[in-house]
């Protein structure tokens, strides 16, 4: 269950939780007109808290509302200077961060016409999306029958709420199963991601990534291939198939939400030993000293924050 915090950012000022509210018909509601971030805050050694990687992921925000046609009114220094307010508002030391921008309420077809741009910003204390031990044990996961939708279907570039109404109808049906995450190709058959993750292998010390064809150009998924090659892995992004996944020595998930995740088991059969194996363990490591302010090498992409 979602934890209330007191306030939510709302059209450029503070309000309290319950109050941030929308008309029913409103034009994001109904037709997924909307593009959304997923950012994380951590509390640091030195009693600070620090934002992972803020101006990226407001950049992003006003990217993905460019491809949409979105008119957002903000620029991505002030939505990341809103960001901060709304985490220091709530004092909220860690967690996660949602902002939002989507077509409010005004022409009811297809086209948002002249409807104005809402953009709202709402942070709240949360833990390993798939679980604790999941970090360590790894998950299940079961290849979807739902394929990722091709570039000229829906676009790939933006994180626009109504393109994950395919991640939903993948992770349903997953979960129906009894998995923890679906894996989902792309409309050639190749490996794609996941519902919310970008996906990576490891055979023979090499660690593999899809290309950025089709899918999101995840924040975490570049961090994790800056450590790795800072780390002397070899890395390389090329499509491949499900069946390399199954004979992998080890497989992953990144995103904001999911960190670096193992996967134990695809499709029933077993990933390397079965649990989080050696690199993506110096990978998880490697990657958790960087957000929480361990790693100096990575203060860059750590934007900080005191209340």
């Amino acid at each position: 269950m979602l934890q209330k915090m007191e306030s939510i950012w709302f059209d450029g000022k503070l309000v309290p939780w319950d109050q941030a509210q929308v008309h029913v018909l409103t034009h994001g509601l109904h037709y997924g007109t909307g593009v959304f971030e997923g950012i994380r805050t951590y509390a640091c050694p030195d009693g600070t808290s620090a934002v992972f990687r803020l101006p990226e992921h407001s950049k992003r925000l006003i990217n993905s509302a460019k491809i949409l046609g979105l008119d957002i009114p903000y620029s991505a220094e002030e939505i990341s200077k809103a960001i901060i307010d709304t985490l220091v508002a709530n004092k909220l030391p860690e967690g996660y961060i949602r902002p939002l921008a989507f077509a409010g309420a005004g022409d009811m077809g297809v086209y948002p016409g002249n409807n104005p741009t809402h953009t709202i910003i709402a942070a709240w204390p949360w833990g390993a999306y798939l679980g604790a031990e999941a970090l360590e044990l790894g998950i299940r996961v079961k290849t979807s029958s739902f394929a990722r939708m091709h570039v000229n279907t829906l676009m790939s570039k933006s994180k626009a709420a109504g393109n994950y109404v395919n991640s939903v109808l993948a992770k349903m049906e997953v979960k129906h199963d009894g998995y923890d995450e679906a894996l989902m190709l792309d409309t050639n058959g190749y490996v794609c991601e996941a519902t919310g993750e970008n996906f990576f292998i490891v055979r023979k010390g090499v660690i593999k990534t899809p290309p950025l064809t089709a899918i999101l150009d995840g924040i975490t998924r570049d961090s994790i291939i800056t450590i790795a090659r800072d780390l002397g892995y070899t890395v390389e992004e090329q499509l491949f198939t499900r069946d390399e996944v199954y004979y992998a020595d080890e497989a992953f998930f990144s995103g904001t939400a999911a960190e670096l995740t193992p996967i134990r088991e695809l499709d029933n059969r077993v990933i390397g030993e079965g649990h989080a194996g050696p690199v993506t363990k110096a990978l998880q490591e490697a990657f958790f000293k960087a957000a929480k302010g361990h790693d100096p090498r990575y203060g860059h992409w750590l934007t900080s924050y005191t209340f």
